[in-house]
């Protein structure tokens, strides 16, 4: 028999909750959704006002995963919608999760949680830069460490604040709040950085994708910025073997990262952390260090 709750008033079927969905830490379905509803302050906060997409994974990260950006089939009628452009001449509709009971439907779904640089009431015009830091086997997160803080002191002097999070996989993702600045613009200047980042780091760092380049290396992915691409969004748990979080990080935690698992968070650690130092991306929502591109 399917559960049943009750959140703000809106019935809701909870499936299969008993299912183990990380096998190697026995992470049942259960304690996904509590981990999504004990920091739904936080991770509501940084979906709110933007279209979501969802990277979906029934039944735990090694069976099928697949990204859709469309309300998923059942998607009850109470489900908020808005309309995204898709092209120059079309448009679709995407999930907006405003409030509690829309979360805990779409954490049901067993879903990673992607959002554009952009709100919905002003598409392509983004109010966040993303630098998406991938390393290349040998190198490993603490390379990533190293390649954000050159990228924070250089954003710093053209007057731009970075925030960093763990990417929930190998990397880490660093965020600058922005005036609205149209994507185009932005994906512009983010590349122009990394090249810089290259150039000033030429053993450590590569802009361009070719898996060729990248062995021993930091990918310095700036390609998200377009306005037609996601980013894992932050507090979201990631399909990957154990069930890590992207989480954000501190500066400190980022300057004496000595090994991977420094930078390693699980669903249960995320909690204490916010209770700890509060949503270190909150600059981000309130836009109080918002950025003006040079």
């Amino acid at each position: 028999m399917t559960p049943i709750t009750w959140v703000e008033g809106r019935r809701i079927a909870l499936s299969r909750l008993d299912k183990v969905l990380y096998p190697a830490t026995g992470t049942t379905k259960g304690e996904v959704l509590h981990y999504c509803a004990s920091v739904a302050g936080a991770l509501l906060a940084h979906l709110r006002g933007r279209p979501v997409s969802f990277l979906r994974y029934p039944d735990g990260p090694d069976g099928q995963l697949f990204f859709t950006k469309n309300p998923p089939p059942g998607t009850p009628s109470w489900v908020t919608t808005a309309s995204v452009p898709r092209s120059q001449d079309s448009a679709a509709r995407q999930v907006m999760i405003p409030d509690l009971s829309t979360l805990m439907w779409a954490a049901n779904l067993v879903v990673e949680f992607h959002t554009p640089q952009w709100q919905a009431d002003a598409p392509a015009q983004a109010d966040r830069m993303v630098f998406d830091l991938d390393p290349g086997s040998p190198a490993t997160v603490v390379e990533c460490c190293a390649v954000a803080l050159w990228l924070r002191e250089r954003l710093s002097a053209d007057g731009l604040h970075a925030y960093a999070k763990t990417s929930g996989s190998k990397g880490l993702h660093l965020l600058v709040p922005l005036e609205p600045t149209p994507s185009e613009r932005v994906s512009a200047y983010a590349k122009g950085l990394a090249q810089e980042a290259e150039a000033a780091l030429p053993q450590l760092v590569t802009h361009r994708m070719a898996r060729a380049l990248r062995p021993g290396k930091v990918f310095v992915d700036h390609s998200q910025n377009a306005a037609a691409k996601t980013t894992a969004a932050p507090y979201t748990l990631r399909a990957r073997e154990r069930p890590t979080v992207s989480a954000p990080v501190s500066w400190e935690e980022v300057e004496s990262c000595g090994t991977p698992s420094d930078l390693v968070f699980l669903l249960g650690d995320i909690e204490p952390r916010l209770a700890r130092d509060g949503d270190l991306m909150a600059p981000l929502i309130n836009l109080n260090r918002a950025g003006h591109l040079p």
